[in-house]
Formats: C-alpha cells, sequence, structure tokens
C-alpha cells in the first residue's frame, strides 16, 4: 500500500466511517474463529485473502503459518495498523496491504486457498470471493443476521444476511462444513470448502 490514499476513496463514506472507528479503537483485531478452524481444516497450497481485514490479527495468524496473505480495506489506518505489527513480528514479506473500497476491487484470478471476510457483507462480493477460491480451498466468511436488527435498529437491511445466507448463495462445487448462528453476537457464520475437480480422462 503507497502512503497516499486513493482519489476515488477520498471522500469515501465508508473510509472515513471506518478511519473514526479505528482511531478511537487503537490495537489489533483479535484472531478470528473461523480463521483459526479453517487452518485446521487444512488448506492446498496457495495464499489467503482477508476482505474487509482491519488490523487483522488473522491475517498475523495465516502469514506466521507461513502463507502470503493479501489483506484488503477500505481504512488507510487499520492497514497501516496491520503493516507495523506485521513489520515487529517479521512477517511483512508476507502481507500484502491494499486499500480499496470491496465494491469496486476484484480478486486475484489465479485464486486463494482461503478467502476470509469476517466483518462484512455484499451480496455481489461474496459471489466474487467464491469464485476465487481455489479447487480445495475454503471460503469462510460471518455477517450479521437480520435477527441482528432487533437488537441494533440502525443496522442496515442491506449489510445483513436473509434466512439460509449465505451458504444459499454458493455456487455449484462447494460443500458447507458448517454454518451456524451466534446468538451473543447476531452474526452467522460459514465454512466451506470448494470440491477438487475430478482429473479428466484422456480418450
Amino acid at each position: 500500500m503507497s502512503d497516499g490514499v486513493p482519489a476515488e476513496l477520498a471522500d469515501h463514506p465508508d473510509r472515513l466511517r471506518w478511519n473514526a472507528k479505528y482511531a478511537d479503537a487503537p490495537g489489533l483485531s483479535p484472531v478470528h474463529p473461523l480463521a483459526e478452524r479453517a487452518l485446521a481444516a487444512g488448506l492446498p497450497d496457495g495464499g489467503v485473502l482477508d476482505l474487509a481485514s482491519g488490523p487483522s490479527g488473522s491475517a498475523l495468524l495465516v502469514a506466521a503459518a507461513g502463507r502470503p496473505v493479501t489483506a484488503v480495506d477500505v481504512s488507510e489506518i487499520a492497514l497501516a495498523r496491520l503493516g507495523a505489527e506485521a513489520g515487529r513480528r517479521g512477517l511483512a514479506a508476507l502481507i500484502t496491504l491494499v486499500q480499496a473500497d470491496l465494491g469496486a476491487w476484484r480478486p486475484d484470478p489465479a485464486g486463494y486457498a482461503l478467502v476470509l471476510c469476517t466483518g462484512f457483507w455484499d451480496r455481489a462480493v461474496f459471489g466474487r470471493a467464491a469464485g476465487a477460491v481455489v479447487p480445495g480451498g475454503l471460503l469462510a466468511w460471518e455477517a450479521f443476521t437480520e435477527e441482528a436488527r432487533r437488537h441494533r435498529p440502525g443496522l442496515p437491511a442491506e449489510w445483513c444476511l436473509g434466512p439460509a445466507e449465505p451458504a444459499s448463495l454458493l455456487p455449484d462445487g462447494f460443500a458447507v462444513l458448517e454454518q451456524a448462528d451466534d446468538p451473543a453476537t447476531g452474526k452467522r457464520g460459514l465454512l466451506a470448502r470448494r470440491h477438487v475437480a475430478p482429473p479428466r480422462r484422456v480418450p
């Protein structure tokens, strides 16, 4: 990530909102249990994509396991904090920081062994993320459910999962390993694996 903010993000409301949040809440985000379970479930060779990463403890965990990580977030404050901690831990070479609006950003077509997102919801972004998982790789996602709006009335409906989502939105070729709600947080987590295509027969 360069020092300059991309011109298209200068007045972006999400950037301003998340910068304010991270400025008021210094420190790293904790390692997410979904990231831990994904690593424990086994991954093929390849890198990891952490979407809406924030100052991600999960990205650091994955990098410490020796995998390259691409962390994408709209907030330069969050990314700078993550980059600084990666440097302190000797992991800077394994973490690529990308400041971008997820609605406009596109993942590497080569794909990732794990795509992780634990603080954001957008159906189009989810679809692109699923398409970026390599065969045998995992998609790990968590977002608010509609039920969460009962306790957080200011939460926009478009930020919340519908019934059976996100598993119901997975393209063909994925097997759901788990999908469960956490009443304490009002969120639903998904862990799904993309099938490995069978070898083609040579006539």
